[in-house]
């Protein structure tokens, strides 16, 4: 798709996807031309940019034997597909960026490079990984992206990775920079945990404090999952998950929600920011994607309806948690007694494990237990309350 970009100085919009990898149930589909319906197409179209999420290095490249079912990468033919959605930004930093090793780095920033598009996220060092892209409409934006640790694998100095999300003296640095020069900064940010309905508390806490340091929104992805957004008293946005947007594996297939996202647009002037967004669902017989009603979960929820429904929340997500495990380890889980899940609960080497940060089950069990006292039904969000007992009672 060819388009004249952010040709309006004073007003623009930015679309922002969840998780993209073609790889595992969607590998060739690069080839469909009706992947994407046309409604979807037209909305995508619809913005004056499109970031996507490339959820995985853009390289020909296969499995090293080490990774199985977490390796993805993207064959460069998927490009075809970027461009005719009319992506001209890439976010680049998350868990699978260096599925591929450094060649798919180098590999992913020439294959931008050759589509036009602006890439964030992730690089050759850490000044590469978090530098901003600036578009000059509305006032100024500045973006970069930050993702979860321990799985991704952070840049330094000298070492290529992504721009790690709890370094938060150098992001302070960043949003000072663009502050300084433009209106808006969004945060991109890759973390949380898959399959949780909502952000478990420290991920709420961390994109919270990264609007207390000068970023006006948050757009996050990662779980797989679609999750809540809120909007803070004095306007600031933090979407904590835009779910899976082109992203099919085995894997996925064992949780609910993961056939569903939300596609976001964020309406920018140099007063206001705004948004609109919709629903879209993977159609799993024939492994195309369409619009479909925005997910029940995608809605405000402020930090009073935050306290009655996350311990709700937190003990979908610890059964979401527990189902895979017994995916990924059946002969350690499958019919496992107690003891057994407690001390994988409260050991300090789970996959993903980073103290106080993710997975940490140790503060997300006492929280899960607290359902039982069923404050939660004290909330008003009666279609959350049920869109997060179906996935307790799947």
């Amino acid at each position: 798709m060819n388009k004249v970009r952010g040709t309006d100085k004073e007003k623009t919009s930015i679309i922002f996807t969840g998780d993209i990898g073609f790889d595992k149930y969607m590998s060739g589909k690069w080839e469909d031309d009706k992947l994407l319906s046309q409604p979807l197409l037209d909305f995508l179209h619809s913005g004056d940019h499109l970031c996507i999420n490339v959820e995985g290095a853009v390289i020909d490249a296969a499995d090293d034997g080490k990774r199985g079912v977490f390796f993805h990468s993207m064959n460069p033919n998927a490009t075809r597909v970027f461009n005719k959605m009319g992506a001209d930004i890439w976010s680049i930093g998350n868990n699978h960026t260096m599925d591929a090793g450094v060649e798919g780095v180098v590999s992913t920033y020439e294959y931008a490079a050759e589509n036009g598009a602006q890439v964030f996220g992730a690089g050759l060092n850490e000044e590469q990984a978090s530098a901003p892209i600036y578009l000059e409409n509305a006032g100024g934006i500045g973006i970069f992206g930050v993702s979860y640790m321990a799985e991704c694998i952070p840049a330094t100095k000298t070492d290529a990775g992504i721009f790690r999300w709890d370094d938060m003296e150098y992001i302070q640095k960043r949003i000072d920079e663009i502050k300084a020069r433009c209106r808006w900064c969004v945060i991109v940010a890759h973390g949380g945990e898959e399959f949780a309905p909502m952000p478990n508390p420290y991920t709420r806490d961390r994109y919270l404090a990264y609007l207390d340091m000068g970023a006006d929104v948050v757009v996050a992805h990662h779980p797989h999952v679609p999750e809540n957004y809120e909007i803070t008293k004095d306007g600031k946005m933090i979407f904590y998950s835009l779910g899976n947007f082109i992203f099919d594996t085995d894997y996925q297939r064992v949780h609910r929600y993961t056939d569903t996202g939300v596609v976001l647009k964020l309406i920018f002037t140099q007063e206001t920011v705004d948004f609109t967004a919709v629903g879209t669902i993977i159609n799993r017989e024939t492994q195309r994607i369409d619009l479909c009603s925005l997910p029940d979960i995608f809605t405000n929820i402020d930090g009073e309806e935050y306290k009655l429904l996350s311990p709700l929340s937190a003990k979908a997500f610890l059964l979401s948690d527990m189902k895979k495990m017994v995916y990924l380890e059946p002969k350690r889980f499958s019919n496992a007694d107690q003891s057994v899940w407690d001390g994988y609960f409260y050991s300090t080497e789970p996959d993903g494990y980073f103290k106080g940060a993710h997975m940490d089950l140790s503060l997300i069990v006492p929280l899960a237990k607290e359902e039982s006292k069923k404050t939660w039904k004290n909330s008003k969000l009666d279609k959350v309350k049920e869109y997060l007992l179906k996935q307790i009672n799947d």
